[in-house]
């Protein structure tokens, strides 16, 4: 097939076009590289240097008779949504408004679509569920939520064949490419920074919650596992207009505690460790059911366990160093 990767220059995003590359399609990245990074688009692919806010130019890339779209643009820090909200519901849900206009104007009628469990808040249940109420505490996952709507709605009036796939953390590295964020904020590379000595040491926020060592728990999803959902989830699309939604979760979940463990293991070094308070609005719990994935679409995740994600991230790491700073 015929596919466009917007955000395939990121981390997520140049992986899973590398992995489409790898399937023999043909892949054009979209990307203003304001996050991603250039050396990240995978060989094989062509590349479209274009913002999907200016609809001017989006637009006539799309019509370049593709296939699918698969859509990952977007802006991304929890806590930087927080503190400048307009900023990322402008480039998240407008961005995405123009993507779905101009995949109407060209014709293009299938989508997968990079959402985020961030778009359920606080559970009241673990692990969560599709049916679960979707009450987000951030700009980010409300940005994300109100596209999900927009796909729904679309997929309803103009017969968009539409796979939204919710998750909250991906780690590991895949081959030539793995994850390098300026700032970087996500708790396994940040941990795994401490033991290469690029930061000082890790903080620990919160030691008191009702879990089994008294950290908060995390779901975590190796980016190869989660690339193949993408994979399957544009096949699913081609069954018919429609906007179906999956989480995608490792069916348990690792403790803070747990992930500077393992890191230590996989590294042999010792990590230093400032334990400080909670942050505000830290659930203890955050684990995403893919039962519903699993029974539909027939995903399972082959790369479950910790120390293959911090082992994976790990060796990428030390091989890339220099694209870290």
């Amino acid at each position: 097939m015929k596919l466009l990767v917007t955000g395939g220059a990121g981390y997520v995003g140049s992986i899973v076009a590398q992995q489409l590359v790898d399937a023999d399609h043909e892949v054009t990245v979209l990307d203003n590289l304001s996050t991603g990074h250039r050396w990240a688009i995978p060989d094989g692919a062509e590349f479209a240097h274009v913002d999907i806010l200016d609809g001017g130019r989006l637009t006539p890339v799309v019509k370049r008779g593709f296939d699918a779209v698969l859509h990952f643009a977007a802006l991304s820090l929890v806590a930087e949504s927080a503190s400048d909200p307009t900023r990322y519901l402008r480039a998240n849900i407008v961005g995405a408004l123009n993507l779905l206009d101009a995949m109407r104007a060209a014709g293009v009628g299938r989508l997968v679509f990079s959402s985020t469990a961030a778009t359920y808040g606080e559970p009241d249940v673990v692990p969560i569920e599709e049916t679960a109420p979707t009450r987000p505490t951030n700009a980010y996952g409300a940005s994300k939520l109100a596209i999900d709507h927009a796909i729904g709605f679309e997929a309803a009036a103009h017969g968009l064949a539409g796979v939204s796939l919710r998750y909250f953390n991906v780690a590991g590295a895949s081959g030539e490419l793995g994850e390098a964020h300026h700032p970087e904020t996500h708790l396994i590379p940040l941990v795994l920074r401490a033991a290469a000595g690029l930061r000082p040491d890790v903080k620990l926020f919160g030691t008191d919650y009702p879990t089994h060592d008294g950290s908060a728990v995390r779901d975590y999803i190796h980016i190869e596992d989660l690339g193949r959902a993408h994979l399957l989830a544009l096949e699913h699309a081609t069954t018919g207009p429609g906007h179906r939604i999956y989480n995608l979760g490792n069916g348990a979940g690792f403790s803070v505690r747990e992930v500077i463990g393992a890191a230590e293991r996989v590294t042999g070094r010792t990590i230093s460790v400032e334990e400080v308070g909670r942050r505000p609005g830290d659930p203890a719990v955050l684990v995403a059911s893919s039962k519903r994935i699993q029974d539909e679409l027939g995903w399972r995740p082959e790369k479950a366990a910790l120390e293959s994600m911090v082992g994976d991230a790990w060796e990428w790491m030390s091989r890339n160093r220099d694209r870290l700073s």
